[in-house]
């Protein structure tokens, strides 16, 4: 058994739905959350900058003596896990194969949906893995660029969100697909929205939910789950810029106060 943290890192407060599914599978594990604020967003910047700052998360976090590592963005799990698998000597999890995975189990039809920003959907990252698995699924991505703003906003269910899901989600809805991967650790937020304009009969995969079930997956396989799980863990945050903005908008995501913040400086 292994009392060491999990390490987890995302652009910002997305990664914060990840960090609570797996509080919710693993509340005795203690947790250190790195949120980059100051250079977000990833799904803006080119591949060589993600996989830059993918690195020196990683690092940061390594000298925090992490068991695990998790990266909680799309955009970084599409461009950099490879380059952090071969780097690190530590398990790393990305929020792309959980997904792929349950998308694969959860279609009858064998039309998938990804949305996701430009950079995840432009890297084909979720359709390599999809197809990975079974070349026979048909997949239709759609970027999704507004719908990080309006979340970060609060308007999860504001008219204009609303007004904008439709607009974005019609080219998958005449596709005819039936499962829905959310792409994005912002978009579990706005799940009533987006299901709303699908339709009942789509299925969404959230990849945080799925992640989390990997992170379990793993600690148990290499046998390093915390010795006490009836513990409460300890929750450690580290920010790059603006805590005050990172405590009021994660408390969101987390559904939870945030209260002890640290700010750091990486690169």
């Amino acid at each position: 058994m292994d009392s060491r943290p999990i390490g987890i890192f995302d652009s910002g407060i997305g990664g914060l739905t990840v960090l609570k599914e797996v509080i919710r599978l693993l509340p005795g594990e203690d947790i250190i959350y790195l949120g980059d604020m100051a250079r977000l967003p990833y799904g803006t910047k080119s591949r060589e900058t993600v996989i830059k700052y993918a690195l020196e998360n990683a690092h940061f976090l390594i000298k925090q003596e992490i068991k695990l590592l998790v990266v909680a963005c799309n955009t970084a799990s599409s461009v950099s896990l490879s380059v952090l698998r071969d780097e690190l000597s530590i398990p790393v999890v990305g929020v792309i194969e959980a997904g792929a995975r349950a998308a694969v189990k959860a279609t009858l039809n064998g039309r998938v949906g990804i949305i996701g920003t430009r950079t995840t959907i432009h890297s084909g990252a979720y359709k390599k893995a999809i197809t990975g698995i079974n070349p026979h699924i048909k997949v239709i991505e759609q970027a999704c660029p507004l719908f990080v703003p309006l979340v970060e906003e609060g308007w999860t269910e504001d008219d204009v969100t609303v007004q904008v899901a439709k607009r974005y989600l019609v080219f998958l809805k005449d596709a005819r697909i039936d499962t829905l991967v959310l792409g994005c650790t912002h978009y579990p937020l706005l799940k009533k929205v987006i299901q709303s304009a699908m339709g009942d009969e789509v299925r969404l995969i959230d990849s945080a939910e799925e992640t989390a079930r990997e992170v379990e997956g793993v600690l148990q396989g290499g046998h390093l789950l915390c010795k006490n799980r009836s513990k409460r863990g300890i929750r450690r945050f580290f920010v790059t810029d603006d805590p005050e903005r990172f405590s009021e908008q994660g408390s969101l995501f987390l559904g939870e106060e945030i209260k002890e913040i640290q700010k750091i400086w990486i690169g």
